[in-house]
């Protein structure tokens, strides 16, 4: 057990990143840059278009487009001071920054987290009970969701922060990641952590775990009545339907898992930057990837935006 202290002493971090040859910094701070335009630039297009055609105004669309909002916060939090620290010898942050950085991170994830349940859910109504989706899927219904999935983020992710910077850090106060994580952070306390572990696992549980059962247990009866469905060009458009869903539930969900429902002390720098890559740059990469290439209203949307034919088969 580390020895306690009464108060934190450190009051600026030094965040390591990746590596401290400058030519691979510069490497990377090209990819990551790449990815980022990317990012902010697919991920505003689908809200863009969602906006502003009105064949997208619908409450599937609806919780697309507030998926590409938090995909696109969520990596706006992290990356940019990711490529700052690249290309810059001072990569610090100071003690409130990284509190700041921390809450943020965990609000947004998981708020996006219960997005996914709550997409799961209307696709369930959609598919299973499509005669009596305009009754159970309503807007107002919709938007409870979403402000729900809000409130969930804002209380749990204080409840995780308050827990990590409850701590008292005395130094060293190099964190070996590329921004504040709490698995990253938690390894410069000089107390006990076990504590935070439990909650870590319990929070983990909760919000990773349940929100998963529900999103499974949906998309069986989903596969179920798929099988029902005798013509195969329905069953072939209910499945893509679902097919980017389960894809972006899965490249997000079982990364945030093994980072946040381990104990600490399994906790490996090297892996852990590659996993946070994966759900916090990685995924907002590829959602918008995902859902315009296999939807065509999207596709057709673009299109019309552009001023070009509508014509997609």
């Amino acid at each position: 057990m580390k020895p306690q202290q009464n108060q934190s002493s450190v009051t600026e971090f030094i965040l390591l990143g990746f590596s401290r040859n400058p030519k691979i910094n510069w490497i990377l701070f090209f990819f990551f840059l790449f990815l980022y335009l990317f990012t902010v630039l697919g991920n505003g297009l689908i809200v863009t278009l969602i906006r502003v055609d009105s064949r997208l105004h619908t409450l599937m669309y609806f919780f697309l487009s507030t998926l590409s909002v938090l995909d696109l916060s969520y990596a706006t939090t992290t990356v940019p001071q990711m490529l700052v620290h690249l290309v810059n010898k001072n990569k610090t942050i100071c003690y409130v920054g990284c509190v700041v950085q921390m809450y943020i991170f965990l609000t947004l994830g998981i708020t996006e987290t219960c997005i996914f349940a709550a997409m799961a859910y209307d696709r369930y109504v959609a598919i299973c009970y499509p005669l009596y989706y305009g009754v159970q899927m309503s807007q107002t219904l919709c938007v409870l969701l979403a402000v729900s999935s809000a409130l969930c983020g804002l209380i749990c992710a204080l409840v995780y922060t308050v827990f990590a910077m409850n701590l008292p850090y005395c130094g060293p106060n190099e964190i070996n990641h590329f921004f504040c994580e709490i698995p990253a952070v938690l390894k410069l306390t000089c107390a006990d952590t076990s504590l935070n572990d439990q909650v870590n696992f319990i929070l983990g549980f909760i919000l990773l775990l349940i929100p998963l059962s529900l999103i499974l247990a949906s998309y069986i009866h989903i596969f179920v009545s798929i099988l029902r469905i005798r013509s195969t060009q329905g069953q072939m458009k209910a499945f893509s339907t679902c097919a980017s869903h389960v894809t972006v539930v899965t490249m997000f969900c079982i990364p945030c898992m093994i980072m946040y429902m381990r104990p600490g002390s399994e906790a490996f720098p090297e892996n852990d930057q590659k996993l946070a890559l994966f759900y916090n740059v990685i995924s907002a990469f590829l959602n918008p990837i995902i859902y315009s290439l296999r939807n065509k209203d999207v596709k057709r949307a673009f299109l019309k935006l552009i001023g070009m034919s509508e014509d997609i088969r």
